[in-house]
């Protein structure tokens, strides 16, 4: 009996362990897609922007504006919305199958159509997993 106890507690805890090394490696693809969404805000590049994105994307401002995935991309890489820095913290990753929550404080210097400025926003974005990639699928900001 003791000997089936031991093997039961052991069998646990390598679960819990191989369990545990499994969500931080879906947190690390999680925390590069959000790496290299803010690298592609920053530089404007529409592929990089096309590529992160979902095709279903709902991009919600903090004004209450939405866009859908071109609006999204045209507006970044026109620089009509122009992100020069941007400074995330206080991030928080929730995974579920193939989505992701994430919630973080943006910090962003901004150049909006020529217009210098800076932001300060509570951001919740939605990955999805789609076809082995995370991919934005929502995004909704409010002033902070």
């Amino acid at each position: 009996m003791k000997n089936i106890f031991s093997f039961l507690v052991l069998n646990a805890f390598l679960f819990t362990s191989n369990t545990g090394v499994a969500q931080s490696a879906k947190l690390k693809s999680v925390q590069v897609a959000v790496d290299q969404l803010k690298r592609a805000m920053i530089s404007g590049d529409s592929i990089q922007l096309a590529m992160i994105s979902s095709d279903y994307l709902s991009y919600g401002h903090s004004g209450g504006h939405v866009e859908g995935k071109f609006e999204f991309i045209e507006k970044i890489s026109s620089g009509k919305s122009d992100f020069v820095s941007m400074d995330i913290t206080e991030q928080s990753i929730n995974i579920k199958g193939k989505t992701a929550i994430v919630r973080h404080l943006l910090n962003a210097a901004t150049n909006d159509n020529g217009k210098p400025g800076n932001v300060k926003l509570f951001v919740m974005l939605v990955f999805l997993k789609e076809h082995g990639q995370w991919k934005m699928y929502a995004r909704q900001a409010v002033k902070a």
